[in-house]
């Protein structure tokens, strides 16, 4: 069992910062010590670490409105914070981490809200039916962090205006917007408030460990602003879009994805993988997995089906498909 309970909560609202020293604190973490860490962003966009922000966000809205807007690490999709929304996020050596158990933490500390809400796979949180909280995963040196979203009382409608959402994500999910699959926990319980949130997810975290939460926790000031220095570069937030000659766009159970191939006399000499999978291992290993590979479906199933995981088997088997 996880014999100390770190807690941090960040006095900024700079995504850059909190992103910074999130990653300050996992590069950091010890073991036997859970890191709960709390943290609000003011009128942010944050896009998953292999999502293409040309194609997610709609660039002239958040220019236009003043938006910040920051890759994340973790895999998942893109969204929209202000300060009527809540983040933590949850530190802890791979022995001790255990998402179900923590996501039911932060179930139980909107319960004694008087909110009643259900985990959905391993992403969501629902309140009738509606989406409140949604989770992405990163794991690093033998260390893993859960981080995650609860929509207070955020201001629903700028989702549309900044964000692009895919249609057919939208349509596997059986809604027609983004608006109508989440919701915010103010309309469900007056007592929904960000600073009563906090102590009930502080006092939940405890009873989770059966311990009390220490403050004590020293950051490395310049590691953090290492770390504040790539969250704010235009190199880690926009990364590179190199010209392609084809792509290939789906969407499976576990994602979307769209693969751009540059092909030289009939071979991949180049691929680039944008998903919004929660596997971020995807967007790195494919372009190796195809490097000089020839272009054909056939051989490109051949190579992926020696992948072994489901999400490679999706891919191949719909590449097969493709007529190219």
């Amino acid at each position: 069992m996880t014999e100390r309970l770190s807690l941090i909560i960040s006095d900024s609202t700079d995504p850059r910062h909190n992103l910074a020293l999130e990653a300050v604190l996992l590069e950091t973490a010890k073991e036997n010590t859970m890191i709960l860490y709390l943290w609000q962003n003011d009128n942010t966009v944050v896009i998953g670490r292999n999502q293409n922000i040309w194609k997610e966000c709609n660039l002239k809205n958040i220019e236009r409105d003043g938006v910040t807007i920051v890759r994340r690490p973790s895999g998942g999709g893109a969204v929209y914070h202000d300060l009527g929304n809540l983040n933590f996020s949850i530190i802890a050596d791979d022995a001790h981490f255990d998402i179900e158990r923590q996501t039911r933490m932060i179930v139980k500390a909107l319960a004694a809200l008087g909110i009643e809400t259900e985990m959905s796979g391993r992403n969501d949180i629902l309140a009738d039916g509606k989406k409140v909280s949604g989770n992405a995963y990163q794991h690093h040196r033998g260390f893993s962090c859960q981080h995650g979203t609860l929509l207070v009382n955020s201001d629903l409608s700028r989702m549309g205006m900044y964000l692009n959402v895919d249609p057919a994500k939208l349509k596997a999910k059986g809604v027609d917007s983004v608006r109508s699959r989440v919701t915010n926990l103010k309309e469900i319980s007056e007592k929904a408030d960000i600073g009563i949130l906090k102590e009930e997810i502080i006092r939940s975290c405890e009873a989770m460990l059966n311990t009390t939460a220490k403050t004590d926790l020293l950051v490395d000031p310049q590691a953090l602003r290492r770390e504040e220095e790539r969250f704010s570069s235009e190199a880690w937030t926009y990364g590179k879009n190199p010209p392609f000659d084809m792509f290939m766009e789906n969407r499976f159970a576990w994602g979307g994805i769209r693969l751009e191939f540059r092909i030289k006399a009939g071979k991949i000499d180049g691929l680039t993988v944008w998903t919004d999978a929660m596997d971020t291992e995807i967007a790195g290993v494919l372009p190796e997995v195809l490097a000089d590979c020839v272009f054909s479906p056939s051989v490109m199933y051949e190579a992926l089906q020696k992948c072994g995981k489901e999400e490679y088997r999706d891919i191949a088997a719909w590449i097969l498909n493709q007529e190219v």
